[in-house]
């Protein structure tokens, strides 16, 4: 295609030289002969500094917000702003597969990553093929990517999205966070629904959010600027009536006790060592018994957004509470089974909020002993180190201090820092390797006792001095209880 064909399509004027161009990239690493290079502003790099590289390596058409300093063959297209540039170009590469999909986009601070695999979920399972992007990856038509964001780049996006089309998808269930928001990830895409789930306050502080102000309008630009025809919000929330002015849509509420969607008769089970939580669903003129294996009240939060995204597609609230029965979302309140008499826990909870909550849901259970396995990531929001020890200390009864994702710190301070800010004393080891500190909670569990493991959910890696180290926190739990329960044999 040329480049003024793919310009046009993308509704950017020139009128300037043309060249031929056959992919899009705004990373120089892979830069080729007909590939069109966009130079990305990013927190750590520029991508206007690797455009000598980029042509080097074949690159002849660039999208730029500067002059560059490139042979008079270069072709370079100047653009206000090239991330908008990268999301449009990318869309009409792809011949705008956002477009032949119902696009579902959830944010808020909590629940996007449950949310949507649960919706993924309902729809799929009743007649609505749906895929999803988000925290754990890209999933559809038993397909299943890694990404690096939660909201991947525009580029990635639409590329996903095509698959998803050439895969039969018929709808996306996207997590938008605040970052691809405020840095045009999701720049128009044309949502069919939006979801507000709830917002606290985190992802504010170094290469995150300056302030909570900015992280706050961030978000709500989702339910003001992309003309979403249906929008779900938090009833229960305080930030709903902010998030929503402006908003345009039709919008149905949820929430616990409150709302269009609602719950009563909210009770937990454990049964062969399964955490749920039981309650009554209402939707309008619709009511039905939900049992999810997934404990806490937040689930249920969580599950009425998932219901009320749902019905505004033609899914009925029986409907959807038969998918939720065998939900099951990795690395969010994820339940490893063993041989043990004990519990073990997976979840993302990696700040002061969520660890609250992640222990109080699990303190409802009435184990033994609460444990919690946790840590917090190196390089980035210190500030969480203090949160995260006053909720440990306050709301487990045995705490272990591990590696996260460390990066170029060492794990072992970092515990350190969680410890000094404990509340209460309780017991407490500090255990650099994480593997060797799952190792130690297994062996010294009793019948009875609940371990949380905090931190890295669903992620298969740690990160330790600039690399991902495969790492699996299931396999770890699996392969050292299978050995105490023989010796306990």
């Amino acid at each position: 295609m040329l480049l003024s064909a793919l310009l046009r399509k993308a509704k950017i004027e020139y009128n300037g030289a043309d060249c031929e161009v056959s992919r899009v990239i705004c990373d120089s690493r892979a830069a080729e002969s007909g590939a069109l290079f966009v130079c990305i502003t990013g927190f750590a790099s520029d991508g206007h500094a690797y455009a000598e590289r980029a042509y080097a390596l074949g690159c002849r058409a660039f999208l730029a917000e500067k002059p560059l300093d490139l042979p008079p063959d270069a072709v370079v297209v100047l653009q206000d702003n090239t991330r908008k540039a990268l999301a449009k170009v990318s869309a009409a590469y792809y011949d705008f597969p956002a477009e032949k999909l119902k696009v579902i986009g959830i944010t808020g601070t909590k629940g996007k990553t449950t949310i949507s695999l649960m919706l993924s979920q309902i729809l799929s399972q009743n007649g609505i093929p749906a895929g999803y992007i988000g925290s754990n990856g890209v999933d559809f038509g038993g397909n299943h990517y890694d990404t690096k964001n939660t909201t991947p780049e525009s580029l990635d996006l639409h590329y996903y999205f095509d698959r998803m089309v050439q895969a039969g998808m018929q709808a996306v269930v996207l997590e938008v966070s605040s970052q691809a928001l405020y840095l045009d990830r999701v720049y128009g895409i044309p949502f069919a629904a939006v979801a507000f789930t709830n917002l606290a306050h985190d992802h504010i502080g170094g290469i995150e959010h300056p302030t909570f102000e900015h992280y706050r309008d961030a978000k709500k630009k989702l339910f003001t600027e992309y003309d979403a025809s249906f929008a779900v919000y938090n009833a229960e929330d305080a930030n709903s009536a902010y998030m929503l002015d402006g908003c345009t849509a039709l919008s149905n509420s949820f929430g616990l006790h409150a709302g269009d969607v609602y719950s009563t008769e909210i009770e937990p089970f454990l049964e062969s060592g399964v955490l749920g939580i039981s309650f009554t669903a209402h939707a309008l003129s619709e009511t039905c018994k939900v049992r999810l294996p997934m404990p806490g009240e937040f689930s249920v939060a969580n599950a009425l957004c998932a219901i009320a995204l749902a019905r505004r597609f033609g899914v009925s609230l029986a409907e959807s509470a038969a998918s939720l029965a065998h939900m099951a979302a990795a690395g969010r309140f994820e339940i490893v089974p063993t041989q043990l008499p004990a519990v073990f826990v997976i979840d993302y909870a990696h700040n002061g909020f969520s660890m609250t909550s992640a222990l109080t849901t699990l303190r409802a259970y009435a184990p033994k002993r609460l444990w919690c396995v946790t840590g917090s990531v190196g390089g980035r929001t210190q500030s969480r180190r203090a949160e995260i020890g006053e909720a440990v200390s306050l709301h487990a009864d045995m705490a272990v201090l591990t590696a996260d994702n460390p990066d170029f710190e060492d794990p072992l301070a970092i515990c350190e820092e969680i410890h000094a800010a404990f509340a209460r004393d309780i017991p407490c080891e500090c255990i650099a390797d994480r593997a060797e500190a799952i190792r130690y909670v297994v062996e010294n569990v009793r019948e009875g006792d609940i371990v949380l493991l905090a931190g890295k959910g669903h992620e298969k890696y740690q990160l330790i001095r600039g690399g991902n180290l495969p790492f699996s926190e299931r396999a770890l739990i699996e392969k050292y209880a299978m050995k105490a329960a023989a010796e306990l044999v």
